[in-house]
């Protein structure tokens, strides 16, 4: 449904839901009509593969896979993944902690939100930025608070990739090799050895800044104090030294915040190309992160800096 005004016109976002919980159903429909939205209908995730297509007017596709069997939600998530990139709709859901891996190694991308046993809040907000980012000639009607806040951690995403770039500008790092996906989260795999102009940056002394960061918060409140695009450069480099690889849950826990947050700023880094998501050669229900060139030349940049100065990893 599209209403105008002579100064402007809003879209009615049609919002498909992928549920097997009937409660949990009813709660995206609250949500998708304080939204703004409208559902176009409701599947169950065993219903997907034969019934997605038929509905060809989808804007956001919100799926509930908390409780999904692995096998189930593998499959289903290919079809959801394959209709909302043909269509350029947006797809939101709703996993639990250990549904991390499994979804991310399939959904990523601008295109998709991931939120980890959200309040309703946050289901309202996903929804609306979903449709607005869907519908671009609406994306400026709006000026509340969570969409400022928002805009501020975009803001501090572009900020840290352009002080990366600065510091890469008189290497341009070429010639450093990417990560080749290894077998296993946190361990030696078949990654390849650290750039060699890291070799005189220690990754014990990385991960002794990290320790000391989460020190901070046994005497202050750590809400006042996350950082966690920045938790996640210090966790990736000092994992690189490490030859060990990262999965996509590993990293939200060093990030530090709420598991939703942590995903949003996963995508929102590897938007700005900080991050790159490989995925697992031996398990396809797995991806891991890594820092991409620019970022690792960044990193690499800064901590030489820093080494040199005297000064502590901040």
């Amino acid at each position: 449904m599209i209403e105008t005004t002579a100064a402007s016109f809003v879209v009615t976002p049609q919002m498909l839901i992928v549920a097997d919980d009937a409660a949990a159903a009813q709660l995206v429909s609250e949500a998708a009509v304080l939204a703004g939205g409208r559902i176009e209908a409701t599947l169950g995730w065993d219903q997907v593969a034969a019934h997605i297509a038929e509905y060809r007017a989808i804007d956001v596709i919100v799926a509930e896979a908390v409780s999904v069997s692995p096998e189930l939600l593998t499959g289903a998530l290919l079809v959801l993944d394959e209709i909302a990139l043909g269509r350029q709709a947006r797809i939101i859901i709703t996993l639990a902690e250990d549904q991390i891996d499994l979804v991310a190694a399939t959904l990523f991308g601008p295109h998709v939100q991931l939120l980890c046993r959200p309040s309703v809040a946050e289901r309202v907000v996903a929804l609306t930025i979903a449709a607005r980012t869907r519908n671009a000639s609406a994306h400026e009607s709006s000026r509340d608070g969570e969409e400022a806040r928002l805009r501020r951690l975009n803001e501090e995403v572009a900020r840290i990739a352009e002080t990366l770039a600065r510091l890469t500008r008189s290497d341009s790092g070429e010639g450093l090799q990417r990560d080749t996906p290894g077998v296993g989260d946190r361990r030696f795999a078949y990654a390849s050895p650290p750039p060699t102009d890291a070799t005189d940056i220690d990754a014990q002394d990385i991960r002794a800044a990290i320790r000391a960061r989460r020190l901070r918060g046994q005497y202050f409140d750590a809400g006042l104090l996350e950082d966690p695009a920045w938790d996640m450069l210090l966790d990736l480099f000092a994992a690189e030294l490490e030859r060990s690889q990262v999965s996509v849950s590993s990293l939200c826990i060093a990030a530090a915040v709420a598991p939703t947050t942590a995903l949003r700023w996963i995508a929102k880094m590897s938007e700005a190309g900080l991050f790159e998501r490989h995925a697992d050669p031996f398990d396809r229900r797995r991806a891991f992160m890594a820092l991409s060139a620019t970022a690792r030349a960044g990193m690499i940049g800064y901590l030489t800096a820093a080494k040199r100065a005297g000064l502590p990893i901040a």
